[in-house]
């Protein structure tokens, strides 16, 4: 078994990828995998923030939702070989408040950064 290093440095930045999941999957409706995928990446293509490809961010998105259905923030329901996500209110609320937060956090980082810099 490998032995953890001591040093290590982690920090989190905001997932525009994530971001945009919880705020679709915020609504009341529930969706397929694939008309999911094709509003999130809409959206993130307006936001300039879609980039590495669209199967690699398909494959992002995937696993960004399996971690989410995981977390008991959103709900999948299966009928034959059809798959339906849909978001749990109180969970995703929580969520979104965690990413406004992370969002907000970074964001000051930067200001600072860049008033240094100045």
């Amino acid at each position: 078994m490998a032995k953890r290093s001591a040093i290590s440095f982690t920090r989190r930045s905001p997932d525009n990828l994530t971001e945009e999941l919880i705020a679709v999957l915020s609504s009341n409706a529930s969706f397929e995998f694939k008309p999911l995928f094709e509003i999130i990446l809409l959206n993130l293509r307006e936001r300039n923030a879609a980039s590495g490809g669209e199967e690699m961010l398909r494959l992002r998105a995937y696993e960004k939702l399996q971690g989410l259905v995981n977390q008991g923030a959103v709900n999948r329901t299966v009928t034959g070989i059809t798959k339906k996500y849909k978001g749990v209110a109180a969970r995703m609320a929580v969520l979104r408040t965690e990413m406004k937060a992370l969002r907000t956090a970074c964001n000051q980082r930067a200001r600072a950064k860049a008033a240094a810099a100045n």
